[in-house]
């Protein structure tokens, strides 16, 4: 696939979006305290405003891989992938309302801190650790993967761009802390819409307005219905993407540190409410960009697809800005720096949080230090982050399929994790026992099944051969071949938001059959489960073998603020004398013994 070199204008706009973002990191270095405190550096001194917070919240889960990934998807696929947006209608009140008022009241730094106040501090390790393992893979995928897809089109070296990209991150995240991430974001947030935005409304001009773009979409069904099969091995269903999508939104958001610390930043609980609120008509917009983009690309390139010549689905997004909308003076670098912004947002955040997790709960348990001492230790833990994702990126860049695998492993571990926080909240009877043994069942059975299947395809799907001509309404060109094989049978993985998360997950449709057989047969049949499902049946194990083993062991005393308000006895909620203010008690989990502790009100100061 040929490449096309940028421009001077384009090397200027992109360079200004790199040096706005370090300049806002050391105006927040130089501002105030200086980040002098754990309390400042990693939390923004709580009291952050719920507008920047929700800008911020929604680009740390809107990497790169979502610019590029949904556009690819809906160009291949059509906009059965939109559904996934029924299940921000769910996710987002139950978190607002449910869990985040739980963790907001508790007053943490690291989310890992609630499973060592419900359960123990084994069950936190297991948390913390897990954690640290996903994001130190996903930050490598995160800055690989758009680094990879600019130097296969335009020629950018990957390395230029990979170090760059982590020494920015590091350096404003290290002087500037959480409020200079949080203020980052929102710059980024509006480099990345602005993009979008203009890829959308230049293409639908060249095509001839949004009516020509959904007639060639219908001619080509590329306008998928809802499906309502009841089947967990249909990747996109109605029910995978607002039920599977809830689980899979939840884990994203709900326990995930680079987003839990978010609402942790707001002054109040009503603004951290507001928060996730607001983030609904922004997931919604993200949604809508990619699909109508995807077919904008589909539309302009269904005659001349650019998979045959070489390119990958992920590369279709910069081809088309590369190739269609080079003659807009600047565009090019515009669009680099969205895609730019994306990965800085997302791998700032991914430092800050592995930086206070790391602090919170594996130094600080054993060594006791001052909170000046402890705030020089996170800014170097920011560094030696940075470190360590330049390492795993250069492994990324050895194996091709590690993008995908990552990736995979994301949706994976992140399944088990959600299950703690969610049987915590809700089941009263579950202990750290019972927890401790649900979290390993669910975190092996549901790596087997999709880190399985990702190697079940690796070893038996046959590579994409790609047709030129794509469209029903093509003109007949004889230079086409006809054995090509149709992209509705072919195995295509392409990236894309389930998140994000951390985030994100990948979006992969498989090719069901090889040579007329059929692929997935046999005991190898459940490795067509759809990546929806695999939070929700991590959540389900974990629930099973949890209950089962806290009924055949010691039943455990329960510190009631970690519960849901529905769940808590009834001595423990809104004081009756009071409607503004509320009172918890932590219970001592020593057998036979319930010594109310730390007495806290909280009152209309905290957003009651």
């Amino acid at each position: 696939m040929s490449t096309i070199s940028f421009e001077v204008y384009d090397f200027v706009v992109f360079c200004s979006t790199i040096l706005i973002s370090l300049s806002i990191g050391i105006f927040y270095a130089l501002r105030g305290q200086r980040q002098r405190t754990t309390t400042e550096f990693l939390m923004a001194d709580r009291q952050m405003g719920y507008a920047p917070v929700a800008m911020s919240l929604i680009v740390t889960i809107m990497s790169a891989i979502t610019v590029l990934g949904v556009p690819s998807t809906i160009y291949l696929h059509g906009t059965s992938y939109w559904g996934f947006s029924l299940s921000y209608f769910i996710f987002i009140p139950l978190l607002a309302h449910f869990v985040m008022p739980v963790l907001y009241d508790l007053r943490l730094t690291s989310a890992y801190e609630y499973l060592e106040l419900r359960f123990s501090p084994r069950i936190k390790l297991c948390g913390t650790i897990s954690y640290v393992l996903m994001m130190t893979v996903y930050m490598s995928v995160v800055l690989y993967a758009p680094a990879l897809a600019l130097n296969a089109v335009s020629g950018l070296n990957v390395w230029i761009s990979v170090v760059s990209l982590c020494v920015v991150c590091a350096i404003y995240t290290t002087i500037g802390g959480m409020k200079a991430v949080i203020w980052t974001d929102v710059f980024q947030a509006c480099v990345m819409f602005l993009a979008q935005i203009l890829v959308l409304a230049l293409g639908v001009h060249n095509l001839g307005g949004f009516g020509k773009v959904f007639e060639i979409a219908m001619e080509n069904n590329k306008i998928a219905p809802i499906d309502f099969n009841p089947s967990p091995f249909v990747t996109h269903t109605f029910w995978s993407l607002s039920i599977g999508g809830t689980f899979l939104c939840l884990n994203i958001f709900g326990t995930n540190q680079s987003a839990v610390q978010r609402f942790l930043c707001c002054k109040t609980k009503k603004d951290a409410r507001i928060m996730l609120y607001l983030n609904l008509p922004l997931l919604h917009f993200v949604m809508v960009l990619g699909c109508v983009i995807g077919l904008i690309m589909f539309a302009e390139f269904r005659c001349d697809n650019p998979l045959a010549k070489g390119a990958k689905p992920d590369q279709l997004l910069i081809y088309y800005v590369m190739h269609v909308l080079k003659g807009y003076t600047g565009f090019a670098g515009l669009f680099t720096g969205c895609l730019f912004a994306a990965s800085l947002s997302t791998i700032s955040s991914c430092f800050n949080s592995l930086a206070t997790v790391t602090l919170q709960d594996l130094i600080r348990p054993v060594y006791n230090m001052s909170d000046l001492r402890a705030t020089v230790i996170a800014k170097i833990l920011v560094c030696f982050y940075a470190a360590v994702c330049l390492c795993t990126t250069l492994i990324a860049s050895q194996v091709d399929s590690l993008l995908n695998a990552a990736l995979s492993i994301l949706g994976v571990m992140g399944g088990p994790l959600l299950s703690m926080f969610l049987i915590g909240m809700c089941c009263r009877y579950v202990n750290s026992s019972g927890m401790f043994a649900g979290f390993l069942t669910s975190m092996t059975c549901v790596f087997l099944i999709g880190y399985g299947s990702l190697v079940y395809r690796m070893t038996h799907a046959t590579v994409p051969n790609y047709p030129v001509q794509i469209g029903t309404d093509c003109p007949a060109d004889e230079n086409v071949s006809t054995n090509a094989t149709t992209m509705a049978s072919t195995t295509v993985a392409s990236i894309a938001i389930a998140s994000t998360t951390m985030a994100s997950t990948t979006v992969v449709t498989n090719a069901t059959t090889v040579g007329g057989s059929e692929l997935y047969s046999g005991v190898y049949f459940i490795f067509k489960l759809s990546y929806m499902w695999y939070s929700g049946l991590s959540v389900l194990i974990s629930f099973l073998v949890s209950v089962a083993v806290s009924c055949c062991t010691e039943k455990e005393h329960v510190d009631e603020t970690t519960l849901i308000p529905f769940f808590r006895k009834r001595s423990c909620g809104r004081s009756r004398k009071h409607d503004n203010e509320m009172t918890f008690y932590t219970i001592d989990t020593e057998p036979n013994k319930e010594n109310l502790i730390n007495v806290k009100t909280i009152g209309e100061h905290d957003g009651l």
